[in-house]
């Protein structure tokens, strides 16, 4: 009897897991403004409206415009050799979820709200979403660490710019931030030491 209710316990704790996961809509991948018009209106904001969220389609659309896969094997932004070694995590109010773009998952890190965690600036946790860009060092294989560090920057300031054009198309607000508290978030999303943040991108509604 105790072996059958300690079996249940370990489904029923499997299915709430999996169910904490989020399974994006697929996304939209034609529309828009015209480029030259979203290069126009490109900005910085730094301001953000914390009673307006962004929706799960909205979101899947500018994840997918950010770093998704628009061919097999190759994505909407280039990296050094194609070793995609970028991953993106999403802080939302629900918690923190790593991206799996291949399956447009956000599979759940920390059932928590570290929006606030995610900068040093008190916009951050006003903010809809937060983007952190992580490398991981065992995806880049690079000859040495400066190698490493002039490709992978490079790399992201590619993400960073398709969801600065998203957003400018969509309405959407967003900054680009490197004061970031690394080693802190580092801990929080448990990464491993082959995990380096780089970066963090706030999205959101701008206020009026």
């Amino acid at each position: 009897m105790k072996k059958i209710s300690l079996i249940l316990v370990l489904v029923s704790l499997s299915l709430t897991t999996i169910a904490q996961d989020i399974k994006l809509p697929e996304p939209k991948r034609t529309g828009g403004k015209p480029l030259m018009d979203c290069l126009n209106e490109r900005k910085s904001v730094r301001t953000f409206d914390e009673n307006k969220q962004i929706d799960n389609q909205t979101l899947s659309n500018l994840l997918w415009a950010a770093w998704g896969y628009n061919r097999d094997d190759k994505r909407t932004a280039p990296s050094s050799r194609n070793k995609q070694e970028i991953d993106l995590y999403v802080a939302i109010p629900s918690g923190v979820y790593f991206w799996d773009a291949k399956a447009n998952v956000l599979k759940l890190i920390v059932a928590k709200d570290l929006r606030k965690e995610t900068g040093m600036q008190p916009f951050v946790e006003k903010a809809s979403a937060n983007i952190i860009f992580v490398c991981n060092k065992t995806k880049a294989d690079a000859k040495n660490e400066q190698l490493l560090t002039e490709a992978t920057y490079a790399n992201a300031g590619f993400i960073s710019q398709n969801i600065y054009l998203f957003c400018a198309s969509e309405g959407l607000g967003s900054v680009i931030r490197g004061s970031v508290p690394k080693e802190n978030l580092s801990r929080l999303l448990n990464l491993t030491p082959d995990q380096l943040i780089l970066l963090a991108q706030s999205v959101g509604y701008p206020t009026k």
